[in-house]
């Protein structure tokens, strides 16, 4: 059995860290890349959501390096992603791949089949052995985040471009050759130093972008152009409301981003009163949020025909004029461009930072 999962942000420290602690066999998909995307156009459905076919890409990929077990996470309520497993195998084996697709579905109702797709990944290893190793590759992502969140909160700083990105990607690496649990903190300690050492310029009152949408496209950088950098390259501190660890954390309580999902859903209300799958909600709850807490701007992140996230785009133009905020939604697909969205995102932190200037001639 060789295991592959699709490329998402961080994801992959996590699922290395566990599956080489049981000492299950793995494949990694190439970097997700020009031909991922092609690939997955070219097998995927014209309709279908952009993630479902960068996903489907990586998948080919996989199966071309070797890989004969397929991991998808299932999705819940009225979102498409809750079928991109069923989806994918059925495109498979279609185009003549032989291979197993594995679901993982968090979800109490699904309990039974959880535990024997659990049953079948983990190959007779102990239940104890599938803890332990969970608990540790779960501590390193949370390891990562944090890491992550201090690269996005400097990178505006760089005495010159691009030093913060290069310390983050050695920090990665860190972090996959931490070998036992007991050397984690120190590691997480060491990459923390690694950031905070790069050489940075004094800026005062810098302009605030916080990112909010799909927490694929928010979550994975070659897909989503690399919006996180492109705003720290032009001077804009960053936050964003979507982080691996916390998205995959079932109570709702989200120490990475610091908002618990009812403190967001309180502050949509107003404009939105229930869940309309994926990150909908928490798309509107945040940019009030952000608002709050005094950002200049807010950019939103959605992949084409996302069900979701169009209705958030739909209800964002109200939110912004009520909270003050100026918002931005970059919808992204395979004809989207880094250029063209670098000079939207360019106009649009000027449109911010002078905000800025003015709020803070008024006090």
């Amino acid at each position: 059995m060789k295991i592959a999962w699709p490329h998402m942000g961080s994801i992959e420290v996590a699922m290395t860290t566990i599956l080489d602690e049981l000492g299950l066999d793995y494949v990694l998909p190439p970097p997700s890349s020009n031909r991922t995307m092609q690939l997955g156009v070219k097998a995927g459905p014209e309709f279908a959501c952009f993630p479902l076919k960068t996903t489907l890409g990586n998948y080919i990929e996989a199966l071309e390096a070797g890989a004969d077990t397929l991991v998808m996470i299932a999705g819940r309520g009225p979102c498409r992603f809750g079928f991109y497993a069923e989806m994918h195998r059925r495109i498979l084996s279609e185009l003549g791949y032989e291979f197993r697709m594995v679901t993982l579905e968090f979800h109490l109702n699904d309990l039974p089949l959880m535990a024997r797709n659990i049953r079948y990944l983990k190959q007779g290893k102990p239940l104890r052995a599938v803890y332990q190793a969970l608990k540790f590759g779960l501590a390193k992502a949370v390891a990562v985040d944090h890491i992550e969140r201090q690269a996005l909160h400097q990178r505006y700083l760089d005495l010159e471009r691009g030093t913060t990105s290069a310390a983050l990607r050695k920090a990665y690496r860190k972090m996959r050759d931490v070998s036992d649990y007991a050397g984690l903190p120190g590691a997480q300690r060491e990459c923390l130093e690694m950031l905070a050492a790069v050489p940075k310029r004094e800026v005062h009152d810098p302009v605030k972008i916080g990112i909010v949408g799909e927490f694929y496209m928010v979550l994975e950088p070659f897909f989503n152009l690399d919006i996180e950098e492109q705003l720290g390259n032009m001077g804009a501190y960053v936050e964003r409301n979507i982080w691996l660890t916390d998205w995959i954390r079932p109570t709702g309580n989200n120490p990475i981003g610091g908002h618990h999902d009812r403190e967001s859903e309180a502050a949509a209300s107003p404009y939105l009163t229930h869940s309309v799958g994926g990150e909908g909600i928490h798309t509107i709850g945040y940019t009030v949020i952000y608002a709050r807490e005094g950002f200049d701007g807010v950019v939103h992140v959605l992949p084409f025909t996302c069900m979701p996230e169009t209705i958030a785009k739909a209800i964002l133009p109200v939110v912004s004029r009520d909270v003050g905020i100026p918002v931005i939604s970059l919808v992204i697909d395979e004809q989207s461009g880094k250029a063209g969205v670098e000079t939207r995102l360019e106009a649009f932190v000027d449109l911010a930072r002078s905000r800025r200037r003015h709020a803070s001639r008024q006090t």
